[in-house]
């Protein structure tokens, strides 16, 4: 712990709050619906209906089957990008329904 003349840092702040209050798992669930939409691109994105983290499974709804199955190859690498982008291995496994 710190001194009282000791300062924080606003996100300092915020980690440990989000720490403290097992808040850290909600903030993941709306980080990656803002990942996806920011590494997939506007594209995938205007096929995606719902993004969903669930006990370390991403689901991932699409209203397009060909896509469906065009993501479907690149499933690895698409795990790992998110991954990467959330800077932490939050995500185990990929299902686009």
């Amino acid at each position: 712990m710190k001194r009282e003349n000791d300062s924080y840092s606003i996100k300092e702040l915020m980690e440990s709050y989000i720490q403290k209050g097992n808040l850290k798992k909600g903030f993941q669930k709306i980080h990656i619906e803002e990942a996806w939409d920011k590494l997939m691109g506007i594209g995938v994105k205007s096929y995606t209906d719902e993004v969903k983290l669930q006990n370390g499974t991403l689901f991932v709804r699409l209203s397009s089957s060909v896509l469906r199955e065009e993501l479907n190859y690149g499933k690895e690498k698409i795990i790992k990008m998110l991954n990467e982008e959330m800077e932490d291995e939050v995500i185990k496994r990929l299902m686009l329904v």
